[in-house]
């Protein structure tokens, strides 16, 4: 019996000093409610554009992306969101992982509307510490993350919850992403 007992004692403390030195969780700087990071690219241009001109104009919509299939199908959503909103203040930011000569055309076929910029070396992903792609991140007007929303949805209702992230940054009603990329397919 005292043997029982002092193995279950033991087996008690036991996890209190394997997980001692467990190191602490990693807090990440750029997440919700934090402020953007310092961010800077060149647009289709050339143009050097700094994220905190941008954010203290308006909100931004910052989509880190690649032009694989899903994220493919999820553009007409977002090219969507930007036409509802670019009156209302909102700049949209697009940034591709492919090299130059494939996003441009790739620009050109999806007659994308918005500001994009390309980063083969995926800077942009360590400055926004992320490492999904695509990853979406909307910054109010004075440079405060207010959404995260990572990965790839090509039924488009990421988008349409981001959209309804993005009405209440403009005070607006919310565009519905999803009927208009289907009322625009009906057209076709």
């Amino acid at each position: 019996m005292n043997r029982l007992l002092s193995l279950v004692l033991t087996l008690m403390l036991l996890p209190s000093f394997v997980f001692a030195d467990e190191p602490k969780p990693v807090v990440k700087k750029v997440d919700v409610g934090t402020q953007a990071p310092e961010f800077k690219f060149k647009d289709a241009n050339g143009k050097v554009i700094d994220l905190a001109e941008l954010t203290a104009k308006g909100p931004v919509l910052v989509r880190l992306t690649c032009g694989c299939s899903g994220c493919d199908k999820e553009l007409a959503y977002f090219q969507a969101m930007h036409e509802g909103y670019k009156d209302l203040g909102l700049t949209s930011v697009a940034i591709f992982k492919e090299p130059d000569s494939k996003v441009a055309s790739y620009v050109k076929e999806k007659k994308l509307n918005m500001l994009y910029s390309v980063d083969t070396k995926g800077d942009a992903w360590n400055v926004f510490e992320t490492k999904t792609m695509p990853t979406n991140f909307l910054i109010a007007k004075g440079g405060k993350i207010i959404s995260v929303a990572a990965g790839c949805d090509p039924s488009g209702l990421l988008a349409k919850k981001l959209s309804e992230k993005v009405a209440k940054t403009v005070n607006s009603e919310a565009v519905d992403v999803q009927k208009k990329v289907a009322e625009e397919g009906a057209k076709k």
